[in-house]
């Protein structure tokens, strides 16, 4: 099998440092595949990419080595600090295939404009793929959330979109549509793990559909919003009212930092509360709350309360406390991804990869929110999957 290049937005920040920490230890033996939903039995047998087929790189505005990143990482028990010994020097060659860049703020304008910046980044997506030799590139936004932004018309066609880009002043758009739309045209998959706005544009749908490549996103589904899209069907299955489902979440790192500021906590917010508004309906009063507690460093504690009737009108509540490390619980899905999204791409699908949907907190063509049917619907696509390699296998096939 030809190798697969990942090109990871936010390389060096804890989730992109902790997927390819994961990608390299477990390739070498030197970590099991747990958390690796791809590891499970029900993907033996597909023609997924192996670990050690990703050629993994990418472009970060930190100029921190990736070594000392994993080195802190570890410290920090993300993951286990002999892995980043053990893994130097491949660490140090992955390193080498990842852009230090310029930050691009929001309500900033990039040097040169928005085209320019469009330029730079199409110019290093081609670059690796053509220093690497890779066949197959696949975008991967692990970046810091950026604030939300009007839609308008503009982004409607791709030609409207670099027209209004040419002219556009601070504030019109993020550096996540800028990466998505030069992945699009570079010929790449994409996939956004983030809350930020990217391929669902319409603008951006349509060229993935005209050039044929796959996305998928957004907005990777991890921990509490996990647990939501789990429970939520069970409280409608029994014919209980949920009148009210609250949450809090707290927790330190960059992220937590990035939160922080109500502009990117309110790009999050919109992610996290659409699966239960659109499970329970309207008449649940559903709200999350996110605050910045420095100490927790990557351990996300969520403590969700839900209120409800039951038989007879009855009143009772149900809470539940969620601890995770959020880089551990991101790390394995934005391998599975890659891998899922490899597959795809090589059975000739594009555009929106609706069977991804269990992966995301707001996917975009998943038509549900309950997580047994998004993962019932990805069994029955692996299905078909390995139905198809069986058959072209079969003598004059």
């Amino acid at each position: 099998m030809s190798k697969v290049g990942v090109y990871f937005i936010g390389a060096c920040g804890n989730v992109g440092v902790t997927s390819i920490v994961g990608a390299l230890a477990v390739a070498r033996g030197l970590a099991d595949g747990t958390g690796l939903v791809t590891e499970g039995p029900e993907f033996r047998g597909l023609a997924l990419p192996l670990l050690n087929d990703l050629v993994l790189g990418g472009c970060d505005i930190s100029r921190v080595a990736l070594w000392q990143r994993a080195r802190e990482a570890g410290e920090a028990r993300i993951l286990p600090l002999h892995l980043a010994e053990s893994l130097k020097s491949q660490l140090d060659e992955t390193d080498a295939r990842i852009a230090r860049v310029d930050s691009f703020e929001f309500g900033k304008l990039p040097r040169g404009g928005y085209l320019a910046e469009l330029a730079r980044v199409e110019e290093r997506l081609s670059r690796f793929r053509s220093e690497h030799g890779v066949e197959r590139l696949i975008v991967v936004n692990v970046s810091s959330t950026e604030p939300h932004f009007a839609e308008t018309a503009d982004f409607d066609a791709p030609a409207a979109l670099l027209q209004a880009l040419a002219k556009a002043g601070p504030g019109f758009c993020t550096s996540t549509l800028i990466n998505a739309l030069a992945a699009l045209r570079q010929d790449c998959a994409f996939i956004n793990f983030t809350p930020s706005q990217a391929s669902e544009l319409p603008a951006l749908r349509r060229l993935a559909r005209d050039a044929r490549l796959p996305h998928a996103g957004k907005d990777g589904k991890t921990g509490e919003t996990l647990l939501k899209t789990v429970l939520g069907p069970m409280f409608i299955a029994r014919n209980l009212r949920v009148m009210s489902w609250v949450g809090n979440n707290f927790l330190g790192n960059s992220d937590g930092r990035t939160l922080d500021a109500p502009a990117a906590k309110d790009s999050k917010l919109r992610q996290k509360d659409v699966a239960l508004r659109e499970m329970l309906g309207g008449d649940a009063w559903v709200q999350t709350d996110i605050k910045y507690v420095p100490s927790l460093g990557d351990w996300k504690t969520a403590w969700d309360l839900v209120h409800f009737r039951g038989f007879l009108g009855t009143e009772m509540t149900f809470s539940f406390t969620w601890q995770g490390c959020d880089s551990a619980l991101a790390a394995p899905l934005v391998l599975d991804l890659v891998r899922l999204t490899s597959l795809a791409w090589r059975r000739g699908e594009s555009g929106m990869l609706a069977q991804l949907a269990p992966f995301f907190k707001n996917p975009l063509d998943g038509h549900t929110h309950d997580f047994a049917q998004q993962m019932a619907a990805l069994y029955a696509w692996l299905d078909q999957c390995r139905a198809d390699q069986a058959a072209s296998r079969r003598p004059g096939a």
